[in-house]
């Protein structure tokens, strides 16, 4: 099957599925816990994609080594990204956790081109900078740019202080990042569909385990709102927006596609702004219009994709087709 171009409107919706997923997550929170709201968020999605895999025809994965990088890839992609995503984002404020969530492109980036070779070009490396700051207008507070402004480094070190909902969103970034890195080799070895399936069931069920056993209460308050809004998670927030993501991820620049997760609080602000009457700030706003410019540098040839040779791979039936 021909793979689609970078350039196709496809490859932002990951990022606007996540987005919209944040605000989701947070109008149900209050209903639920934050370890079951994130096995919920990858089990039946993971297992809804297996069956389509299965349909599809794509082989399970095979051996010791196929195993081992799924394993690896569902730990730090779905156990450890999802369990400190929620934990975080119960703890922290939506703007500031998203700063902290989408700051993962530079470690990409990093990471990328010592793994893989990948060169991240000038105009990638001034739009990798504009979009930091762009989700650092939308995301910090107000008073820490009137704090540096004055140079007021005391207030600063105080505003800016982490706390451990920063630190638990901050390890999430961490989290995704290498998770994205890990898809290359994963998909060496399995097919793309198939590794998306099960990375979400084995990296769910730990998250399930901790949530039964230590959790309170996790799903007895929940309305019919809040099934809904975890239903969105699962099949748009989850399912849809991995499948599509990692798709894209064994194909070309991760550099380039990871940059787009700066567009992720942008559509979480403005549908924030939309149905939960939320205004954005001047401020904000040119954030988001830095954030816009930046996936226009970055998406537009801003890194190039020079591999370096993986360990040999015996030929797998697995590639997608």
């Amino acid at each position: 099957m021909e793979v689609p171009s970078r350039r196709s409107p496809l490859v932002i919706l990951p990022f606007f599925l996540w987005g919209t997923a944040m605000v989701v997550m947070k109008g149900v929170m209050p209903q639920t816990t934050p370890l079951f709201m994130a096995a919920f968020r990858l089990l039946p999605a993971g297992l809804g994609l297996l069956v389509v895999a299965v349909a599809l025809g794509k082989a399970q994965p095979r051996g010791w080594v196929a195993w081992g990088w799924l394993s690896l890839f569902a730990i730090a992609d779905g156990t450890l990204f999802q369990g400190l995503l929620t934990e975080g984002l119960n703890r922290t404020g939506a703007g500031l956790g998203s700063l902290l969530i989408d700051s993962q492109p530079l470690a990409v980036a990093v990471l990328a081109a010592l793994l893989y070779g990948e060169k991240i070009l000038s105009r990638g490396r001034w739009g990798l900078i504009l979009g930091l700051v762009g989700i650092g207008l939308i995301g910090l507070p107000p008073q820490l740019w009137q704090s540096l402004w004055l140079r007021d480094w005391a207030a600063v070190g105080r505003i800016g202080a982490f706390h451990s909902g920063e630190w638990l969103m901050l390890g999430a970034s961490l989290s995704m990042a290498v998770g994205t890195i890990l898809i290359r080799p994963v998909t060496r070895w399995v097919d793309p569909v198939m590794a998306t399936a099960w990375h979400m069931i084995l990296g769910g069920v730990p998250l399930l385990a901790l949530s039964l056993t230590y959790e309170i209460e996790p799903y007895q308050h929940l309305s019919a709102w809040g099934w809904t809004g975890l239903g969105y998670m699962t099949v748009l927030g989850s399912a849809i927006a991995y499948g599509v993501f990692f798709f894209f991820a064994s194909h070309g620049s991760l550099t380039t596609l990871s940059a787009l997760t700066f567009s992720t609080p942008v559509f979480a602000l403005l549908f924030s702004s939309l149905f939960l009457h939320e205004r954005l700030t001047v401020t904000q706003w040119l954030g988001v219009t830095c954030t816009m410019v930046s996936i226009y540098l970055v998406s537009g040839g801003g890194a190039t994709s020079e591999l370096a040779p993986l360990e040999a791979a015996p030929p797998t039936p697995t590639t997608l087709s």
